[in-house]
Parts: C-alpha cells; sequence; structure tokens
C-alpha cells in the first residue's frame, strides 16, 4: 500500500480494552481507559470514598505514558501510522457506548491522563486524535445505532466535558467531533456543525491540528441522507477528512461522487501530513528486544494491568 501511495495515513481504532482492533499475533492487551482513572485514586473498601494522593497519581500517568508506548510502538512495527485514541469523554455512568473506556469523570484527571498517554505515542512517533468532541459522556443513545442528543447548555459542555480539549492545546494533534446532537447549540450533530467545528473548535478554542468525522455509516450520521452527503457537511462544517468503515461498497460511492474544492483539499492535506510518522518503526523482532518497550511493558505488569 505504502509503495503505491506514501502519502496515506494508514490508521486503526485501537485504544485499549474493548476496542483494540488487534489482538493476537502477539499483541499486548492493553487495559481499559478506566483502569488508569482507577489507579489514580485508591477507594477505601470500608467507607466507599476515594482517596487522591500525589504518589498514585504519578504512577497512573506514567502507566498511561508505557500504555501510550506499548500501543503506538506495536501498530508502527506492523506498518500502521495512526490510531484514533485517546477518548476524552468523560464517565457519568450514563453512556453505555463510551463506559470504562473513558479515563473518569473528573476533567482534570482526564486532561492528564491523555497528556502522559499522548507522550507515549509521541515516543513511538505516533500522533493522537482527542475523541468525541465535545464530549459523547453524558448522552445515554449509542451512536452507532441511533442519534443521540445530549440537551445540556454550552455553558454546562463548554466548563466540563470540553475542557480537557481546551487544556491539552498544542499537544493535541488530532480531533473526532461526536454524532450527537446538542440542542441547544445548534440541531445538527457536533460532526456537521460549523458552530461547534468552527466557532468553537477552531476559533474559540484555537485548536489547529486535523479533525476527523466520525464513521459515516453509522446511525449518529443518517441525519444527513446518504452518505455523500453526510462528507458535504462535515467537510463544510469543517472537517478535513471523513471516515467510512467497514462498509467499502459506501467507500466507492463516496469516492465517484464527491466533489472537494482544490483549496479544500490542499489545506486538508497539509494538516494530515503532520500526522505522519517521520521515523523508521522498528520491526516486530526488534522491538520485542527494545529497552523501552519492555521497561514499559514491565511497568503495566507490576501494576496488573496486562498478563
Amino acid at each position: 500500500m505504502k509503495k503505491l501511495r506514501p502519502d496515506v495515513l494508514i490508521s486503526i481504532d485501537h485504544e485499549g480494552g474493548r476496542v483494540q482492533r488487534c489482538r493476537t499475533d502477539g499483541f499486548t492487551h492493553l487495559p481499559a481507559m478506566r483502569k488508569l482513572g482507577e489507579l489514580w485514586g485508591v477507594k477505601n473498601k470500608s467507607t466507599g470514598k476515594t482517596k487522591y494522593a500525589a504518589e498514585s497519581a504519578a504512577q497512573a500517568m506514567a502507566a498511561a505514558t508505557a500504555c501510550g508506548y506499548v500501543l503506538a510502538a506495536e501498530l508502527r512495527a506492523c506498518g500502521v501510522d495512526f490510531s484514533f485514541t485517546p477518548v476524552l469523554d468523560l464517565d457519568f455512568g450514563r453512556s453505555g457506548v463510551i463506559g470504562d473506556r473513558s479515563f473518569s469523570r473528573d476533567p482534570q484527571i482526564t486532561f492528564a491522563l491523555a497528556k502522559s498517554l499522548n507522550e507515549g505515542l509521541r515516543l513511538a512517533d505516533m500522533a493522537n486524535c482527542g475523541k468525541h468532541f465535545p464530549g459523547h459522556g453524558w448522552a445515554e443513545a449509542d451512536s452507532h445505532v441511533a442519534i443521540p442528543v445530549d440537551e445540556r447548555s454550552l455553558d454546562q459542555i463548554l466548563n466540563d466535558d470540553a475542557k480537557p480539549y481546551e487544556w491539552l492545546d498544542l499537544s493535541l494533534a488530532s480531533v473526532m467531533p461526536a454524532h450527537v446532537i446538542y440542542p441547544k447549540v445548534d440541531k445538527n450533530p457536533a460532526g456537521f456543525s460549523n458552530i461547534w467545528l468552527h466557532s468553537i473548535l477552531r476559533e474559540e478554542l484555537g485548536f489547529e491540528g486535523v479533525i476527523f468525522s466520525d464513521d459515516l455509516s453509522m446511525e449518529g450520521a443518517s441525519v444527513a441522507g446518504s452518505v455523500v452527503k453526510g462528507a458535504e457537511l462535515a467537510l463544510d462544517a469543517g472537517c478535513d477528512a471523513v471516515l467510512i468503515c467497514n462498509r467499502p461498497d459506501l467507500a466507492d460511492q463516496l469516492l465517484s461522487q464527491l466533489k472537494v474544492s482544490k483549496a479544500k483539499r490542499s489545506e486538508s492535506a497539509h494538516r494530515l501530513n503532520r500526522l505522519m510518522p517521520e521515523s523508521t518503526a522498528l520491526s516486530w523482532g526488534q522491538l520485542q528486544e527494545e529497552p523501552e518497550y519492555c521497561h514499559a511493558k514491565g511497568l503495566l505488569k507490576q501494576l496488573n494491568l496486562i498478563a
């Protein structure tokens, strides 16, 4: 593939936990991100209260960096350039599709652990993708099979769910918006909304990285009608690239029918090129002997996060 198109960013949805596409052939079974959040605080079994300490926070951040490094190094050893991670959604205990994919309910803990995981990705020369902007944790419906709605106000969302995006700032390489409708802000899902992607993400939060749509074959994107219309809406709203997953027939339709201006292509291609790894990846055999990789896996084993 790279010989034919060296500019193609080979990407995968590989977070750890239940969203880990590569599970065989020696891949490390990484923990769900909630495990890192739980490591941050120790729960007293008798009182049910969680105690937070500097030592446990530092340990959780080190584990997040190790997770990011192992995740990225293994993927890159197999020719994958990029993974759509980390999840920045807050865990309100409402969304089954998010659930343990989230680091924490606390935006500060989410920010700190995401930043640490991103550092691990960076050490393996992989960029990151914060998702699902501005937040999918409050909406109960699963956007894979329904159209979720979040009735909260803009201030509520910006002062809670969107804080990790604001705090990560320049360290955030790309963002994926949610297929969620926030009716007090816009009638369109965030991924089709110029208000969310341009006015808020680009202008108010100052984000200059890549914006990916979420999968346009999901039910949450069905409000657009056809997949071609969905792609047009996403690109017009501010997305640089649109995703079609598990539906090659729709991908073929999109490639044959979608019209994108030369200026838009050029601007988005410039952003996307920043996500490409700059270094040559280690082979799988070389990786197994690399000291940093062995140390990262050793730390995760010591903390009972991997087998």
